[in-house]
């Protein structure tokens, strides 16, 4: 039986902890906002490459994607592809089933493209023109490195305290308590959570009077897939502590999972166009769905209805993941 009190006393006290750090304080805030800054002015011209999208298996049958400098990205259906013409996120689109292409009048990539594919497969392809204005780069990268600050923050924030803990024998007075494991991995996660809410809050409304980032949903169901993300991740970081007593152990864990998550993730660049395996592996990962969601809900203007499955996911691996901490959990 959890008791109310036993998960105040711990929470306030963590709390405390917490906001008399300066110094990591400081951090927390800082390091998003400098990575923000850096994309948002250090990364403003226009990508080199060319993105190409092929609703279709047949793409050896045109000679047009046969081209070096073409990235091609292969599309399960249509109407994805058309969102991403529109925000210039593909140069071309086309439709090898039904032998039409679709191009964004105001992309300059796309004129080039489309006169190469007429040149190269003449009068084979119907042209399908839309509009839209182009997504930034710091549009698109925002939720990943929100996402990134509170991975970060979740599995280090939450792993050393415990370890450290244990290590300095606080763990062993407070196991002569009434406080059950339980109550103890709660409370820690609702201090770590609403930190990370209110510190990754200040950090996107900040940046947002400078680089007036796309925004296309709504905010508080932003709000709700950060929430279940963290908890997702605050788990994920209680599992790691729950039996470790040396840091340098767990530092080392938990960089053997932060390490992957923020290459393999989608933080910094699309999975799109990756190896199909390498696009699996990423799944098994609670940043990959909290990114995901997040980008939907920016980008395309998602509801939480739309996400049930990124939100499914990452609900069952935090109850998978706080469930086991709580039994492998040790006071010594």
């Amino acid at each position: 039986m959890i008791n109310p009190r036993h998960l105040q006393s711990v929470f306030i006290a963590r709390n405390r902890e917490f906001w008399r750090d300066h110094s990591a304080l400081a951090w927390n805030i800082l390091f998003p906002v400098l990575l923000i800054a850096g994309f948002a002015f250090g990364f403003s011209d226009e990508r080199k490459s060319y993105m190409v999208g092929v609703v279709s298996e047949a793409t050896e049958t045109v000679a047009f994607l046969d081209i070096p400098h073409i990235q091609i990205v292969e599309l399960d259906a249509l109407e994805p592809g058309i969102n991403k013409i529109e925000r210039h996120q593909l140069d071309l689109l086309i439709d090898l089933d039904s032998g039409s292409y679709w191009v964004n009048q105001d992309s300059d990539k796309g004129f080039f493209l489309e006169q190469t594919l007429n040149q190269l497969d003449p009068d084979r392809f119907s042209r399908q023109p839309v509009s839209g204005k182009e997504l930034r780069y710091v549009d698109w990268v925002v939720p990943g490195i929100l996402a990134m600050n509170i991975m970060f923050n979740a599995l280090f924030g939450i792993g050393y305290v415990i370890v450290r803990y244990r290590k300095n024998g606080v763990l062993k007075r407070l196991k002569a308590t009434p406080l059950s494991a339980l109550e103890f991995l709660l409370a820690q996660l609702g201090s770590r959570l609403w930190v990370i809410l209110v510190v990754n809050s200040a950090v996107y409304i900040g940046c947002n009077i400078f680089v007036d980032f796309s925004m296309h949903g709504s905010y508080l169901a932003l709000l709700a897939i950060f929430t279940l993300g963290s908890i997702s991740l605050i788990s994920l970081g209680l599992l790691v502590a729950a039996r470790s007593s040396s840091e340098e152990l767990a530092g080392g864990l938990l960089n053997l999972l932060s390490w992957p998550m923020m290459f393999l993730s989608g933080v910094w660049f699309s999975l799109e166009g990756l190896e199909p395996w390498v696009q699996d592996l990423a799944m098994i990962f609670p940043l990959t769905h909290t990114i995901s969601a997040a980008r939907a809900i920016m980008i395309d203007g998602a509801s939480l209805a739309q996400l049930i499955p990124q939100i499914s996911i990452l609900a069952a691996m935090s109850v998978v993941f706080l469930i086991i901490g709580s039994l492998m959990f040790k006071w010594e």
